[in-house]
């Protein structure tokens, strides 16, 4: 089963999008695992925090379809540490940063992002 990392920006463009999430990654994907990282779910609060309450980010939705992957952050940044775990275990990354996305696509992995606000793309070219 293909596992999907879930970047804090990707997850964000999601929701302003009200994409159903879950049904559109397996659309893309086939059946799949999301997956959290601790400094993912961190920025995600603090973004939802800063947020309109009709503006939620789905937090406990997240939570409750993502597995967390427990990460030793060495203070570096998300981005770099996404990059790291997608290229050691070949998973996919759902995220809208442009220059994460380019250093995945170059490095020949999957990268999921939202397209024209409606709709998830695989990504195939820069």
């Amino acid at each position: 089963m293909q596992r999907v990392l879930i970047d804090a920006c990707g997850w964000v463009a999601c929701v302003d999008a009200s994409l159903n999430i879950e049904r559109d990654l397996e659309a893309l994907l086939g059946p799949c695992v999301w997956v959290l990282l601790p400094s993912v779910e961190a920025e995600l609060m603090r973004l939802d925090g800063e947020r309109p309450k009709k503006k939620s980010l789905l937090l406990t939705l997240l939570r409750s379809k993502s597995v967390r992957v427990g990460t030793v952050s060495n203070g570096g940044h998300t981005d770099d540490e996404l990059f790291s775990i997608a290229l050691e275990n070949n998973w996919a990354t759902l995220t809208v940063d442009t220059e994460l996305k380019r250093r995945l696509y170059e490095a020949n992995l999957r990268v999921v992002e939202v397209r024209q606000n409606n709709h998830l793309n695989l990504v195939d070219s820069l």
